[in-house]
């Protein structure tokens, strides 16, 4: 006998709704300074889901969070797969006198998740990423999991929900 399904499983997503228009694209795609991000967002068993919300916040090239940049939405297709074309953010004071290595904040909204999830991710080949305090606060063998990696001339970013090889997530 099969259990009762949850909440979560009848009621939604109702994405799509919200992606009605593009808001992926920061800066347009032939913009010099453009950094296509793309990537996937993965279950436990490492397969796609096709109906999550990707949304990113980032600071502008100065590292000051503005109105009018910063914010982008993109839904995942029916392989996981989601982009953004944005620009690299700045360094951000992190509150204690120090700087912040460039990153973009992820959220994840997808089914069974009553909440979304919150990761970030920073750039490769970033020194300042060695003195971030957030990300030398995670252990080293989930570190590597926060950091795009180059691939077809993009910065690859998969997102896996669950299981061994799991993105390290932050309470939010």
């Amino acid at each position: 006998m099969a259990a009762d399904p949850t909440p979560s499983q009848t009621v939604g997503p109702f994405f799509s709704f919200l992606l009605a228009d593009v808001l992926s694209e920061l800066v347009p795609p032939d913009a010099t300074d453009a950094v296509v991000v793309r990537g996937r967002i993965l279950d436990g068993a490492d397969e796609p889901v096709p109906d999550a919300m990707v949304e990113i916040w980032q600071a502008d090239e100065h590292g000051r969070y503005c109105l009018d940049f910063g914010w982008g939405r993109s839904g995942s297709d029916s392989e996981g797969r989601y982009s953004f074309v944005t620009r690299k953010p700045g360094r951000v004071p992190d509150g204690n006198g120090g700087l912040q290595a460039p990153h973009l904040s992820v959220l994840v909204f997808a089914r069974g998740l009553l909440k979304p999830v919150r990761t970030r991710m920073y750039f490769p080949d970033e020194d300042a990423n060695a003195d971030d305090r957030v990300l030398t606060a995670i252990p080293e063998a989930d570190r590597q999991r926060l950091v795009a990696r180059p691939r077809d001339g993009a910065l690859a970013f998969d997102v896996r929900l669950q299981g061994d090889d799991q993105t390290p997530f932050f309470v939010v």
